[in-house]
């Protein structure tokens, strides 16, 4: 029977989480507003607008978000040819496909920032398709991401593991009905993926892939 690898992106495969923290600190710094970099830290994985929402809450001037995300995007920018891959990600993706897995990526990135991701991984001979954030109403916490990614994989959810690192990941996981590992490699304390659902936590994808045989991806 077919099975489903679902992995996240930023954080998980890339070491990208703290460069959107700097970038969304700097795009609110130059807006007027003082979001301390732990908050932002903590919402990152969350699609733009819910990250604006959490960050400047409801009574925020919403007019103003589409100005921090375009500010966030082009910040971010600047590190599109130099983003680094975590240590393994290519080569864990490449060994669940040759052990038979579909490996799907489900990101809110799209576009040219998705490509430079995929670039960073090196490892587009393995991955079968990607649902982005430019797929589904709703991106993560809410499960579409994840049970988008397993449409394009044509695998039912007891059939499928979600890879990420953090509890955005883990909540969307844990709503598809998808069993769920964390990896440390986003900054986020293993305590708290745990709690949001995740059944094992390792620290990268080298350490899950030195560990595969025990893991929920054997």
């Amino acid at each position: 029977m077919e099975r489903a690898a679902v992995f996240d992106v930023d954080g998980t495969l890339v070491d990208t989480n703290h460069l959107h923290v700097t970038t969304w600190w700097e795009a609110f710094r130059q807006a007027g507003h003082h979001v301390p970099m732990h908050a932002v830290h903590r919402a990152v994985g969350l699609a733009s607008g819910d990250l604006v929402a959490r960050l400047l809450g409801e009574d925020r001037d919403k007019d103003q978000d589409a100005e921090l995300s375009a500010a966030h995007k082009a910040l971010y920018g600047q590190y599109f040819d130099r983003l680094p891959a975590l240590p393994g990600a290519g080569e864990l993706l490449r060994r669940l496909a040759g052990d038979g897995w579909t490996v799907v990526l489900a990101t809110s990135a799209g576009g040219s920032e998705l490509g430079a991701l995929r670039r960073a991984i090196d490892a587009d001979d393995a991955i079968a398709a990607t649902a982005s954030a430019d797929d589904v109403d709703a991106g993560k916490p809410a499960p579409e991401p994840v049970e988008h990614a397993l449409e394009l994989a044509g695998v039912p959810a007891e059939r499928a593991v979600f890879v990420g690192d953090t509890v955005w990941d883990m909540r969307a996981g844990s709503r598809a009905g998808v069993r769920c590992v964390g990896v440390l490699c986003g900054g986020l304390p293993r305590a708290d993926l745990e709690e949001a659902g995740a059944e094992a936590v390792y620290a990268d994808p080298a350490d899950l892939l030195a560990r595969l045989g025990g893991s929920p991806l054997a």
